[in-house]
């Protein structure tokens, strides 16, 4: 039976520029990073989570993918539709603070959520929209 998610896939348009951006303004670690012909398999993860990879997939043509899904995909991208979130924090307005000095762009700043938590989304360079949370204390009823 499944037991756990392994590996996730973020599309992305530059595989080097989504490296540098997952690493160096989000923190991220490498995981793997093997070329095989024209094809790369690249993974970052949080170093709080080993057991969960994020893909660098790259839009282009290969075995999987006709240039026709890659303009579909990334017209989906560039539109923010493929994130992936929320990504947690303990402290979503210090966080932020960090990524902006970092350069990550956000579309909508730390906000204090009716639904129980406080909120933030952000892009990648490539276009996906991610969304990073903090979960607010529950009260008791």
């Amino acid at each position: 039976m499944i037991n756990r998610l392994s590996v996730t896939t973020i599309w992305v348009k530059d595989q080097n520029e989504a490296l540098r951006f997952y690493t160096e303004k989000l923190g991220f670690e490498i995981r793997a990073d093997v070329t095989n012909g024209d094809f790369r398999w690249l993974t970052v993860g949080l170093k709080t989570q080993p057991d969960i990879e994020f893909q660098l997939a790259a839009l282009k043509p290969s075995h999987a993918l006709t240039q026709e899904q890659v303009d579909h995909l990334t017209a989906l991208v560039e539109a923010g539709l493929l994130g992936i979130g929320p990504w947690k924090t303990d402290d979503c307005y210090q966080t932020c603070a960090t990524l902006q000095a970092r350069g990550v762009e956000f579309l909508q700043p730390a906000t204090d959520r009716p639904y129980g938590i406080i909120e933030a989304v952000f892009k990648d360079n490539s276009g996906n929209a991610m969304v990073l949370a903090q979960d607010k204390p529950r009260r008791q009823s």
